[in-house]
């Protein structure tokens, strides 16, 4: 692990247990008291995360609107000042670059948050892209920490730690100069887990101590820290897709059944004339749900069968601590697409039997 990136949060991580992996380059906890455990705390209270390796590019200048509705896939023109909304990059074929979140502070001044796999390659990109627009680009990410308070006892628990109303915060926004336990934080709404919650932009400086903060007013609502392993989990059960799995450069927006943040109706953008005829003609691949039922447990790469045909492959597959089922989603030829249809997925040697489900696993529980 010494050759790896760490977050500010980095000497924290062993008071509290953490399992680490390397992920994107970064040293990052995968779990601290069990996956499960994690999982259903978010799901019940609240579950605290580390995001810091995630990755922050500023946009401002006179043509920053212009320039991002060229570059992204879905409409800046309908912003509000303080919105934040889902957006891809994508390439000219269609394939995704990355897909990310826009966050307006007013017209000509906005801030990416990107995928930290993905944070140079996107910064690149965007670099490439600028052509004649009036617009500066930074990247932010070394300067930035994260936390993600995330479950239904969140905004309770760090309401405690703040003077601002976070009532007032709707779903997708934001709020800058926030003092959370005396900190200068700039605190949004969206969450990548299915439930209400927090992210928290901060100093390197201050995230420990906020961090420490959290868990320590949380923990009699059952507040824990929580790693990449459940973070997983959460986010697949809401049906959230994950860069490299549900959408890649392979994979576009439409094909992972994700069109509605793709806006036709809105001018050029990199990637429209594909993904348009793409839309026109029907894409050749869908991604779907399913439900095991033999027993086995599906892994992201595992081929999925009809009949013994090769018909597409797993993009995500887990137990899944809140329905008890083994579940996963697949990228398979349209025509087996089908709500009901019998499946098989080559799991090691053999192949154990599924059904195609609604991939929707579990509703979403954001604020209104």
């Amino acid at each position: 692990m010494d050759n790896l990136k760490k977050t500010s949060l980095f000497p924290s991580y062993k008071k509290y247990g953490a399992k680490l992996v390397d992920y994107a380059g970064w040293a990052m906890p995968v779990e601290f008291s069990g996956l499960t455990r994690e999982h259903e705390a978010v799901r019940t209270a609240a579950g605290l995360f580390d995001v810091s390796h995630m990755g922050e590019i500023e946009v401002k200048g006179k043509d920053a609107a212009e320039y991002l509705q060229y570059l992204l896939t879905n409409n800046i023109g309908t912003m509000n000042d303080n919105q934040i909304i889902y957006a891809f990059m994508c390439y000219e074929n269609g394939g995704v670059v990355d897909d990310l979140l826009v966050y307006k502070y007013s017209a000509d001044h906005y801030l990416l948050v990107v995928n930290a796999a993905n944070m140079e390659k996107d910064y690149q990109w965007m670099l490439d892209h600028k052509g004649d627009y009036q617009v500066e680009i930074e990247n932010l990410s070394d300067q930035v920490s994260e936390l993600a308070l995330q479950g239904p006892k969140a905004e309770a628990v760090l309401q405690k730690l703040t003077d601002t109303d976070l009532s007032e915060i709707p779903a997708f926004y934001l709020k800058r100069d926030v003092k959370i336990a005396g900190a200068n934080c700039l605190v949004s709404r969206t969450g990548y887990t299915g439930e209400d919650g927090f992210e928290i932009y901060l100093s390197h400086e201050d995230a420990p101590m906020v961090w420490e903060k959290i868990l320590e007013t949380g923990k009699e609502d059952g507040v824990v820290p929580v790693g990449l392993g459940a973070r997983d989990t959460l986010r697949f059960e809401a049906a959230l897709p994950l860069y490299g799995n549900e959408i890649s450069q392979d994979i576009s927006p439409l094909e992972a059944g994700l069109g509605y943040f793709v806006k036709f109706d809105k001018g050029d953008f990199i990637g429209r004339e594909a993904l348009l005829k793409q839309k026109q003609e029907g894409p050749a691949r869908k991604l779907v749900g399913f439900e095991m039922i033999e027993r086995g447990i599906p892994r992201h790469g595992y081929s999925v069968l009809s009949e013994g045909k090769e018909i597409g492959f797993v993009t995500t597959g887990y137990y899944s601590p809140t329905l008890g089922k083994n579940i996963g989603f697949a990228l398979v030829q349209k025509e087996y697409a089908n709500l009901g249809d019998i499946i098989e997925i080559q799991i090691r040697k053999k192949t154990a039997t599924a059904k195609i489900v609604d991939k929707r696993f579990y509703a979403k529980n954001y604020k209104k």
